[in-house]
């Protein structure tokens, strides 16, 4: 269970006031960009993110910091 960053947090950070993110839409951000960390380590030939961080969580301090965005199409 992730409890930091807080999903009420991640979902502020992701939207915006006139357009706000649903914890929905913050999931399937999250588990996509997991997917891309996943695919992008096993063509590397990695086994473990460096300190045994989750892709998951990677995930969610990249949207924290402001690297990942959601964009609707």
């Amino acid at each position: 269970m992730i409890n930091e960053p807080v999903v009420d947090r991640l979902v502020e950070k992701l939207g915006t006031k006139e357009h706000p993110v649903s914890r929905y839409a913050l999931c399937v951000v999250v588990s996509k960009r997991a997917r891309q960390i996943i695919d992008q380590e096993q063509n590397q030939g990695i086994k473990e993110l460096p300190g045994g961080v989750k892709e998951i969580a990677l995930a969610c301090q990249e949207i924290i910091s402001g690297k990942l965005t959601m964009v609707k199409d």
